[in-house]
This record gives C-alpha cells, sequence and structure tokens, in this order.
C-alpha cells in the first residue's frame, strides 16, 4: 500500500514542469529548516509544559454533581452552558475499539513519532500543492498542544507556517515530558464531537447514551469518524466511517451499521441526568465553577418523600388539589434532609419552589401568638377564654371573626383552644397582646417582608400573614428547640453562629405540650385524626382563606417537618382543610422518619411546675396544669384565685368603637372582658369604679377614654384606652 503511494506521488511529482518541482523543493527546504529550528529551540528552551496533573486539575464539567449526605448522586444540574463536558475519564475506562478507530483515523503512527509525523508531513504538502485534495498532518500531540496551549490557536481559519511550527514545538515538548497514554487520554477528554458535546463522556452519553467502556465497534466508527469534521451531515459522517471499517478490517455488518447510524446521527443528542430528585436544592447550591459539592439531604428519605407527595396528591386530584411542597429538618443541627419543591415530573409549573413561595399562613401562626402570651404571663395552659361571638370595632368596621365550623363553645381554656385551633379566642389573646408586638415576635421568628401591623388588623391572629413553608417550619423548630432561634443549612456540620431566643424554655414547652395533647385537640377534630402518631409529635394544622393552603407543621424530639399542599395558581381546594389534606402527608413523613426509632416527650424545665386546677366555670371539676412558676393559682374551697396579674382582653389599647345608630339610646352596650373572672378585680372608667368581676357592661357615650382594671388595694393591674365615636 505504501509502495502504491509513493509510486503515485512520484508520478505526479514528475509530471509537474521544473519550475514547480523547484517551488516545491524551496518549501519543502523551508519547511525541514523550521522543524530543525524549532527542536533546537526545544533543546535550548527551559519553559516547560503544563504537566498532565495539571491539566486534567484544570478540566470543569459543564454539568455539577449534588451529592446527599451518603456521598449518593441525587442530581446532576448544567452550569456551564459554553460546552457540554462531562467527567474525565481514564484511559482504562474507554472501549479498546475507540482507541483503535481514533488512532486509525487520526494518526497511524501515533506510538512511532515523537510529536510530528515527517511521512505525514510530505504527503500533507504534496497533495495540497499538487492536488484538488486539502489534508492535515497534525498528529494527536499536536492536537493536544493545541488544547492545552490556548496561544496556539489559530488566527484565521488555517494556521500560519508559523503558527504551525509553534504547535510542532509544543508537540517535541509534551512528547518529553508526558507519556503516550497522558497524551491520548488527554486527546480523548478534550476533543470535540459533535456540536457542543466535548469530550468522550459527553459524546458517549450524549449520542449513544453509555458510558465510553461499553462502546461497540460500530459506534466508535461513528464516533472517530465525527473527530474530522462535528458539524459534517450525517451521510457525510457515515461515508467516512465506512472508509475507517475498511481501512482498519473491522467486522460489522454495514447494513446494520448504517441503518443505527442514520437513526443516531439524526435525532438532537441528550445526555439524560443520572439523578433528579433534588432540583431546587440543585439550583441553590450549584454554580459554574464548582463540580461536585455534598447537601446535607438524605437520598432516600428525599426520594420517598417525592413518591409520597405524587400519591396522595393524585387521591387529592378530584377535590382541586394539584401542588403540595415538604421540607424535613434536624432539631439540634438546623440540617435539612428533604426539600421536595412540587410533585416533580408532574407539576403544573416544574421550576416552581412551593417551599419558598408565599402563601397565607392560616392557623399555624396561633401557637407562637399563645407562647407570647403565656411568655408575658398574660395567660396561663388553664385561662378560661369565652369561645363566644365578639364584635371588634376598626376603623374599616366591625370585625366580627368566626370559628372553622361557625360554632361557639363558650368558656374553653387556654389549652383547648389552642388546640382546637379556635378563631375567637386567638383574636382575644391577640386584643390582649397588640398587634405590633405579635408581629414583632414574628419577626424575630425568621418571617420576613412583614408590613405595618395595621396592615393585618386583627385577622393576624388568624394568619392572615404571607409566609413561607421554608420560615414556618423553620419557626416551628424554634418551638422544639426550647425557643431558640437559629438558621438552617445545606451544609453538613456547619456551625450555628446566628442563633437568638425568642421564647423562654417554659414558654416553648407548654406550648408544645399543648399541640401534643390529643385529648385537648379533640374538641374541633376528634380523638382519631393524623396529628396522633404512636410516638411523641406536637403539631398544627391550618387553612388559608377560601381553602387556598393547607398547611399541616410539626416536630417530634429530632425532627420538625412541614407539608403544604395546594396550588401554585391560587385557585381554591375543595372541601379539603390541613387535617384531610397536608396531615396525611406529615403523619406518613413522621412514621418513615421514627421507623427505627422512637420520640420521647421534652423534659420540664426548671422553671415550670405542675399543679391541680380547681374549675368553677362547668368545664372540669379539677384539671392538672403546667405553669410558668409563680403562675400558678391558689386553690381554695370554692374556686381558683388567679397568682398572675390580669389583663384586659377588650377593649385593645387605641381601638375605635362606633356607636349603632340603629339601637335606641341608652339601650346600646359595650362588654369589657378581663383575663381572669374573679370578684378581687375592678373596672375604673375616667377614674369611677363601673363594676367588678371579668366582665363588665357599659353604656357608650362619645369621646376618649381611659379604662383601667384594678385590685382590691387600689393597684393599677393594666390600663388601656380607647375612643368612641358618635
Amino acid at each position: 500500500m505504501r509502495q502504491r503511494c509513493s509510486a503515485r506521488y512520484l508520478m505526479a511529482f514528475s509530471r509537474l514542469n521544473s519550475k514547480s518541482q523547484f517551488l516545491f523543493f524551496c518549501v519543502l527546504l523551508i519547511f525541514v529548516c523550521g522543524v530543525g529550528l524549532c527542536y533546537t529551540s526545544f533543546c535550548t528552551d527551559s519553559e516547560p509544559p503544563p504537566s498532565f496533573d495539571a491539566i486534567k486539575r484544570a478540566h470543569i464539567k459543564s454539568d455539577a454533581i449534588l451529592r446527599d449526605r451518603y456521598g449518593n448522586i441525587i442530581h446532576e444540574l448544567r452550569v456551564d452552558i459554553t460546552g457540554r463536558k462531562l467527567d474525565w475519564v481514564p484511559l482504562s475506562e474507554v472501549s479498546n475499539s475507540l482507541i483503535e478507530t481514533l488512532i486509525a483515523s487520526e494518526d497511524k503512527r501515533f506510538f512511532r513519532h515523537c510529536g510530528f509525523d515527517l511521512t505525514a508531513l510530505l504527503h500533507a504538502l504534496f497533495e495540497n500543492a499538487f492536488t484538488s485534495k486539502r489534508r492535515g498532518a497534525s498528529t494527536i500531540t499536536m492536537q493536544v498542544a493545541a488544547m492545552v496551549d490556548k496561544s496556539l490557536k489559530p488566527e484565521g481559519k488555517r494556521r500560519s507556517v508559523k503558527e504551525k511550527l509553534m504547535q510542532i514545538k509544543t508537540a517535541l515538548k509534551l512528547e518529553k515530558t508526558w507519556s503516550k497514554q497522558q497524551i491520548l487520554e488527554t486527546y480523548i477528554n478534550l476533543v470535540s464531537f459533535r456540536g457542543e458535546l466535548i469530550g468522550i463522556s459527553a459524546a458517549s452519553r450524549g449520542i449513544f447514551d453509555k458510558e465510553p467502556s461499553g462502546l461497540c465497534m460500530s459506534e466508535s466508527l461513528i464516533l472517530a469518524s465525527l473527530v474530522k469534521s462535528p458539524n459534517a451531515i450525517p451521510e457525510d459522517i457515515i461515508e467516512r466511517a465506512k472508509r475507517l471499517k475498511i481501512a482498519i478490517n473491522a467486522d460489522i455488518d454495514v447494513g446494520e451499521f448504517q441503518s443505527t447510524a442514520k437513526r443516531l446521527l439524526h435525532r438532537p443528542y441528550s445526555i439524560k441526568q443520572r439523578a433528579s430528585i433534588a432540583p431546587h436544592v440543585a439550583h441553590y447550591l450549584l454554580k459554574k465553577g464548582q463540580t461536585d459539592i455534598t447537601s446535607t439531604i438524605d437520598g432516600k428519605l428525599q426520594d420517598y418523600a417525592i413518591g409520597l407527595l405524587e400519591e396522595y396528591l393524585s387521591v387529592l386530584k378530584g377535590q382541586n388539589v394539584n401542588e403540595g411542597a415538604i421540607i424535613v429538618i434536624h432539631n439540634q443541627t438546623g440540617e435539612i434532609l428533604a426539600y421536595v419543591g412540587n410533585r416533580g415530573i408532574s407539576s403544573t409549573a416544574r421550576y416552581v419552589d412551593g417551599i419558598r413561595s408565599k402563601r397565607q399562613a392560616g392557623s399555624t401562626l396561633k401557637p407562637f401568638l399563645y407562647a407570647l402570651a403565656i411568655d408575658q404571663q398574660s395567660i396561663t395552659a388553664s385561662s378560661i377564654i369565652e369561645n363566644t361571638p365578639l364584635d371588634v370595632p376598626t376603623e374599616r368596621g366591625v370585625y366580627r371573626p368566626e370559628n372553622y365550623d361557625k360554632r361557639f363553645t363558650g368558656s374553653v381554656t387556654a389549652r383547648v383552644a389552642l388546640a382546637s385551633s379556635l378563631n375567637v379566642p386567638a383574636v382575644k389573646v391577640l386584643l390582649m397582646m397588640g398587634k405590633d408586638m405579635f408581629l414583632e415576635k414574628l419577626g424575630e421568628l425568621g418571617f420576613t417582608k412583614l408590613e405595618d401591623s395595621d396592615y393585618y388588623g386583627f385577622s393576624l391572629a388568624l394568619g392572615t400573614l404571607d409566609v413561607n413553608l421554608f420560615e414556618l417550619t423553620n419557626a416551628f423548630r424554634t418551638l422544639a428547640n426550647r425557643g431558640v432561634w437559629s438558621a438552617t443549612t445545606f451544609a453538613i456540620n456547619t456551625a450555628k453562629n446566628n442563633s437568638r431566643r425568642v421564647f423562654s424554655e417554659e414558654a416553648s414547652f407548654i406550648v408544645s405540650h399543648i399541640l401534643s395533647d390529643r385529648e385537648a385537640r379533640s374538641t374541633t377534630f376528634s380523638l382519631e385524626n393524623p396529628l396522633a402518631t404512636r410516638y411523641w409529635t406536637a403539631s398544627k394544622t391550618g387553612t388559608s382563606k377560601d381553602m387556598r393552603d393547607n398547611w399541616c407543621i410539626g416536630f417530634s424530639d429530632t425532627y420538625t417537618v412541614g407539608v403544604w399542599v395546594g396550588n401554585f395558581s391560587g385557585t381554591p381546594m375543595w372541601k379539603v382543610s390541613g387535617i384531610t389534606g397536608a396531615a396525611p402527608i406529615w403523619h406518613e413523613i413522621m412514621n418513615y422518619l421514627h421507623k427505627n426509632t422512637t420520640s420521647k416527650p421534652p423534659k420540664p424545665p426548671e422553671g415550670v411546675i405542675r399543679a391541680f386546677v380547681k374549675m368553677h366555670t362547668g368545664i372540669n371539676d379539677a384539671i392538672r396544669e403546667w405553669f410558668i412558676a409563680g403562675t400558678e393559682p391558689i386553690s381554695t374551697n370554692d374556686k381558683t384565685t388567679p397568682r398572675r396579674k390580669p389583663k384586659i382582653i377588650y377593649p385593645p389599647n387605641d381601638v375605635y368603637i362606633a356607636i349603632d345608630p340603629d339601637i335606641p339610646q341608652g339601650r346600646q352596650k359595650v362588654f369589657f372582658e378581663a383575663t381572669e373572672d374573679t370578684q378581687n378585680i375592678h373596672w375604673v372608667l375616667n377614674g369611677d369604679v363601673i363594676c367588678r368581676g371579668g366582665f363588665c357592661g357599659w353604656t357608650p357615650s362619645g369621646g376618649r377614654h381611659t379604662l383601667r382594671l384594678i385590685d382590691n388595694n387600689l393597684k393599677i393591674l393594666d390600663e388601656v384606652a380607647f375612643t368612641v365615636k358618635d
């Protein structure tokens, strides 16, 4: 074969005139002298080429990998759009057929030359000078030289003689300092195959959906043929591959090969993600230049949560429930163990993160309101709150809160009111504490973008605040951590340096105890419901206005779990509440977390005591309740005398009360209400005692008024000011 080629070149040369022959010898002489100068320069040039290890380290993938806390891949995300480069593949993990075809196609004498191939150079010079063919003479080493040294990039479409000589010089250096295997490995990882596919890993997965180690001869022929002209039309690639098959005498079925090649080359290439179960976490953590990050996510838990959410949403579809979100946080460390922003591939909006989306909180804010009131010693868990119709005058009119079931149960304890999520008692507690104080406390809990308190009104007690599942779940984690708020993290073993106390240990314990009380919540939810677990948990549900959102947030001794279901569009659900929508999902997640472990109730802090309370309101004869030390009642034979300072529930400070013109003058009444109903407290209006006990009816008169609550010793217990509009 070589003899025939040589004879062909000699015959062509003999047909040239003497002038052309002379020009050819001049070009050849110049080039040979240039090569010699390159070699001489190489021998005296002390500047070394980049090392193989340096080039390998500098290889940055276009696709970054997110791992779970155990090192398993849970998501693969493209972070660089300039080219598609995947993992650096060792030469040992590439099929022998691909190596064989690449060498045959690009550099037959690769293992015999020292960086450049003089024979190939002469052949290229002759064909380019005296035939219509255009032939390159770059060896694999020379191509690698251009890949690792960006200064060798040609200024035009083709390299000049000077640029070619510099490429040879760099190739000589590489051959002197690198092994042939290192050169070949670098080549297969940096060469362009098709379109944006750079390197064998991207080409193999993008075109054939397999790893480089599994490439067969037919596939290797296609890839080797792509190198010379990556963007050639499929027909040209196939013809080139057929010629290469003949050159290496490959044993393949040509018909089957052609059919396969046409099918693969005509379709768009696509690289399938090796894992895709944490898209939102990946978008938060993976950036350009970051190729491999380990997160706090538990891959098995994440996968289970995705499947569970899809299962329950399929059941709730008939009630117009289409989306959901789940987050699991480790109480002590703040590490996020599961983060499911939507239902995944079947989501109505796959890129929307339901965990970060702002929605009305519903009743999920009530535990924080009661914790504030208990912390301020304004109420105790045994305080009697009237669950009766309430009219709250405001500048916008009269606000009349209603319970979820539209019923009123009369006198209830604060424990029952919170556990059963009663609305009217919650509004009364807010009237007592004030909107500003509660809003300030919500800010301490990590809720952001808060408006002025007048924006929400007294409906703030019922959750008109816009929150997201991320903030809400971490706020409940504050209760789990005995009143200390701290930031969450996706990084393992991150030190907590921004923690702050929001509630006392005592108030946090009491509220957590209430949220775990199965019997106390039975007023609204009955004894059997998804909030009841075989191990200790504390939880709260919530449903926003018109059933647009429902929530279930709760914690065990180790984990805090938050669940939201609804619609990203904001359309209402049909007959779905927190107890029927989000709660069953929460229950199953908790069961999964505690399948091999249990959860124990928190130990009472030193600052709380448990005491019997003799009730005189018809609720119970006596109950045993937890109190912050000093707020427990002193029992007598017939009633309970509170040790804490009574507060005015109604009217709130600075409220405006309007006189109803439809009620005859003198027959309209405004009722004042205190936290305790005892004959030891007196109502003083504008300096005059008007009545005593926890309730007081007053015939309103226009103007500004000052109302005080005093004890038998004339000590002022509480004071508010209000205005009556004529």
